[in-house]
């Protein structure tokens, strides 16, 4: 939209259907988002209009709710349903606080799929090869791309907690500081949008998939999760001596009863299931510990005061107003039900069958459709329509043959 027709006031309206296009770009049977496909209204948000610092022409970026042109929200709307969310958790006099982690990696153009990603080229005019997790100079080669990166974070008001290096070979991670959860939402969404962006003008490409590289870690995006009272402002996870409260242990009840629901919400693509049957600290279960890595739901070492829940199931593929959202109403859903958490692992552990998770997008999808509770906090029609939308991502995948099977079952008898 031109800036005149922007400060205009000129609404600008979406085909509904859009909210549910696949990736490959198709969209699902009309049925699921309205036989008439009729339009929603885009409603900016004011805080969230921002110039855009990469752009060599002056341009603004403006995120929107997706809003039925009655006034209310889409039900098809991922933000409209994290502002959901947040509006049960007020109407129990309580507001949610969430930080993400997001790992992603850098990596040299990529202009064969067939062929692997490679580390680019660096100052020094070597490839990385992997020996450079949490090293102190591990981004010297990419410093000037690191270097804008931080300028249009400024730029953007995005405040960044800590940047490192992580475990593969060119992945880096960042930590958000700790928010409102649309706040936190909205900041990891342009984040995402701002690497790739800059990443582009320095000759780079920044890729957010799950597992990109084989034999190597993946790239989770894990949601640290507390709540305080709105009155009070104080974590209602720890009680006045310090203690573990009943609404932290009925939250953590909550996360395990939704998270095998919830995992297609979490790990929406094929490739997502790479990272979790290859853990890496990528746990692919329900199960909580404190300080436990390999616990799906960790409690993270901590004073009383910032006691919280991390999910680490997310990956950096995920959606994060969806899965802030899902997780988030797992927890509420303890919460409301009082339901008591299993006791807590430590040390190497055995999964419980009932608190395994599926692990393929089509085991998670057919969790996902038999899912009462889904439906219940999310409704039958953003349910039935996200299923149907990855169903086709899902096909579209099996339509094609792999490297894989052509080198190993080809000479097969």
């Amino acid at each position: 939209m031109t800036a005149e027709g922007f400060l205009e006031g000129r609404r600008l309206q979406l085909a509904r259907g859009v909210l549910l296009q696949c990736i490959m770009g198709g969209y699902p049977p009309a049925r699921f988002y309205g036989s008439d496909d009729g339009d929603l209204a885009l409603v900016a948000d004011p805080a969230q209009i921002h110039g855009l610092p990469w752009s060599d022409e002056p341009r603004a970026m403006a995120i929107c709710d997706a809003d039925e042109l009655s006034g209310e929200s889409s039900s098809l709307s991922t933000r409209g349903q994290l502002k959901a969310v947040i509006a049960r958790y007020a109407a129990h006099g309580l507001a949610p606080v969430v930080a993400t982690e997001l790992e992603f990696f850098v990596f040299a153009p990529n202009t064969d799929p067939t062929q692997p990603f490679r580390p680019p080229v660096g100052l020094d005019g070597r490839r990385e090869d992997g020996q450079s997790a949490f090293s102190v100079s591990s981004n010297n080669g990419l410093r000037p791309f690191f270097s804008e990166v931080y300028k249009c974070m400024a730029a953007l008001g995005l405040p960044r907690d800590t940047f490192m290096h992580e475990m593969g070979v060119s992945q880096f991670e960042i930590n958000l500081l700790h928010a409102d959860p649309l706040l936190l939402a909205d900041q990891t969404f342009l984040f995402k949008h701002l690497l790739k962006e800059v990443a582009l003008k320095h000759g780079l490409s920044v890729v957010c998939m799950a597992k990109p590289l084989a034999h190597t870690p993946g790239s989770s995006m894990h949601i640290h999760q507390s709540i305080v009272g709105i009155e009070s402002g104080k974590n209602v996870f720890t009680d006045s001596n310090g203690e573990p409260t009943a609404m932290f242990r009925h939250f953590i009840g909550g996360q395990q009863a939704g998270l095998a629901d919830f995992t297609a919400l979490f790990a929406p693509n094929v490739n997502s299931y790479q990272r979790l049957c290859h853990p890496y600290a990528s746990p692919n279960n329900a199960c909580w510990s404190h300080d436990n890595r390999a616990a799906g739901l960790r409690i993270p070492a901590s004073s009383p005061a910032a006691r919280r829940v991390e999910n680490r199931l997310p990956g950096a593929d995920a959606n994060p107003y969806l899965a802030i959202a899902a997780s988030l109403a797992a927890g509420l859903h303890g919460i409301e039900q009082e339901l008591e958490p299993s006791a807590a692992i430590q040390g190497e552990f055995a999964v419980p069958d009932n608190l395994a998770l599926p692990c393929t997008l089509h085991a998670a999808l057919e969790r996902l459709k038999r899912s009462q509770l889904a439906r219940e906090l999310f409704g039958a029609e953003f349910i039935e329509g996200y299923i149907a939308s990855k169903t086709m991502e899902l096909t579209s995948f099996f339509d094609e043959i792999t490297p894989w099977e052509r080198r190993v079952l080809a000479a097969q008898a």
